[in-house]
């Protein structure tokens, strides 16, 4: 058809398939002639292998059946993500993809939570222990990251009523390489062109500035009306050729290298990240089916990389099974995604630290809003802006969760540390930190990837208390609210005691025939 949107992606690897794969599934070869240019003598970074529960949205989306995803990549299941020595030493916090219990009496869970925390006459009134369970106890999606338990979670009606088992959501740990080929074999079945080779030249016309041609070494020429651009760090389009200037954040994310090195597997499948904090920066752990990844995030004015690699070597809980690889990056992004005829999607944008598994992440957010605001053959230029809002605002609230961490960090073992307590930090997130600290506030925003758990699970995790509750809290029957939170915390110890071991969970999906995979 002639009026079709012919779309060039440049580069493959997780970013350049989950595009493919996207538009493939769901604009479809009637809408859009798609093909994407990628070198295999090229790598990809490929370390990213956490995901958040996005990620099964998106599946869900193009038809993916999960279980069949789950063997071919080798994944596991992901509840959270644990800090291990960011708050005070020797004490972790877990970051739940779930809730931390239910309103009560139309107060946040917290508020109730915090109110008998900082009372004990009160918790003596309404009949509760002077030891009061710490706030993850009332977390069933905490609790059996603990327990290293998994189940599906129950659908949710929607109501302040929903049973607990529909308090939490699930993503995956898998195999980034393994996912971006399955997704390449998803693709290519629904029509994609995929075409081998490096590009030597980008030709631009001369009055608007537009892409116009991509030249291959071999010579072939490929035109199209988009081009996205997933080319990694390098940024062959957006910054290279078009040159969109890329906006540094090292002032506030001041580490700029990282080693991983993959070792052997965890029998338990624990469903969690570990992020574990270092004098010069944070080490991750992630579990699949064949194999753990390791990595070490760090600060290379404070330690070299042989040091760097030793450390995560030294640390392994499994031996290792390959050499340690060094990656370095400047957290930041480009200023606009979208410039002209070029979107740039994944490394090609910006980068984050992995520290809350958001790269996959923001790769989806980009495809996602591009399918929202899919234009003609001719490009209209609020379409670009309106993307380019929307992507801002998933980075910069990405980065300041981030930041977040690092901020509230108490350690004083290092310049890192003390260097992140004292500076300065975006506005936002300033007056985040303020309103909680005054009276347990969090705000819900519209647009952006954290709801108020996240950031609850954070600030408690790392030692931020409110100076006190909200004025409504106090007017709540305390013996209700007391009976609401023993009745929570029996009911999560009944139902973790009933699941599955994460690991045995695993092994029974890898058992069934397709015909009987989960939806």
């Amino acid at each position: 058809m002639a009026d079709k949107i012919k779309i060039a992606i440049v580069g493959g690897g997780t970013a350049g398939w989950m595009t493919a794969a996207a538009l493939a599934g769901i604009a479809t070869d009637k809408i859009c002639e798609l093909i994407l240019v990628e070198s295999e003598a090229i790598g990809t970074v490929g370390v990213g292998e956490a995901t958040i529960p996005a990620i099964k949205e998106f599946n869900d989306r193009l038809g993916i059946p999960e279980t069949e995803m789950l063997q071919q990549t080798r994944a596991t299941f992901k509840l959270g993500i644990e800090f291990q020595g960011w708050g005070k030493p020797g004490t972790s916090y877990i970051h739940p993809f779930g809730t931390f219990g239910q309103p009560i009496a139309g107060t946040d869970f917290h508020q109730q939570w915090l109110r008998f925390f900082s009372d004990s006459a009160l918790r003596e009134n309404a009949g509760l222990s002077q030891q009061l369970p710490p706030l993850e106890a009332y977390s069933l999606a905490v609790q059996m990251c603990r327990a290293g338990k998994f189940d599906y979670p129950k659908a949710s009606a929607g109501s302040a009523l929903d049973p607990i088992e529909s308090s939490y959501a699930y993503a995956y740990h898998f195999d980034a390489g393994l996912y971006a080929r399955y997704l390449r074999d998803y693709a290519e079945q629904r029509g994609v062109r995929r075409i081998e080779g490096r590009i030597h030249n980008v030709s631009q016309d001369p009055h608007s500035g537009d892409i116009q041609t991509l030249h291959l070494e071999s010579g072939q020429q490929i035109s199209a009306d988009y081009f996205i651009d997933c080319s990694g760090f390098r940024s062959l389009l957006l910054g290279q050729t078009l040159g969109v200037a890329y906006q540094s954040w090292k002032h506030w994310l001041p580490c700029d290298s990282a080693v991983a090195m993959p070792s052997a597997r965890d029998a338990d499948l624990p469903p969690v990240t570990r992020s574990t904090a270092q004098p010069a920066g944070w080490q991750w752990r992630i579990p699949l089916q064949h194999r753990c990844g390791n990595g070490f995030v760090y600060q290379s004015s404070l330690i070299g990389d042989d040091e760097a690699a030793d450390s995560l070597a030294s640390s392994l809980k499994t031996p290792a099974i390959g050499d340690p690889r060094i990656i370095r990056f400047e957290a930041g992004k480009r200023a606009c995604s979208w410039h002209k005829n070029c979107i740039a999607v994944g490394l090609a944008a910006g980068f984050l630290e992995p520290l809350e598994s958001t790269s996959i992440y923001l790769i989806q957010a980009a495809i996602v809003n591009f399918l929202k605001l899919l234009p003609g053959k001719s490009l209209q230029p609020q379409l670009a802006r309106e993307f380019n809002r929307l992507l801002n605002l998933e980075y910069e609230r990405a980065r300041d969760f981030i930041i977040l961490h690092y901020h509230l960090n108490p350690r004083t073992d290092s310049e890192l540390w003390r260097h992140c307590q004292s500076m300065s930090i975006p506005d936002e997130l300033r007056l985040r930190i303020e309103a909680f600290r005054k009276r347990g506030f969090i705000e819900q925003y519209r647009h952006g990837l954290f709801a108020p758990p996240s950031w609850l699970s954070v600030f408690m995790g790392q030692g931020l208390k409110p100076r006190q509750v909200e004025p409504l809290a106090n007017q709540v029957d305390p013996h209700k609210a007391a009976q609401t939170l023993s009745s929570l915390e029996q009911t999560i110890r009944r139902q973790i005691a009933a699941m599955p071991s994460s690991a045995e969970f695993v092994q029974q999906l890898n058992s069934m025939p397709a015909e009987e995979m989960h939806a």
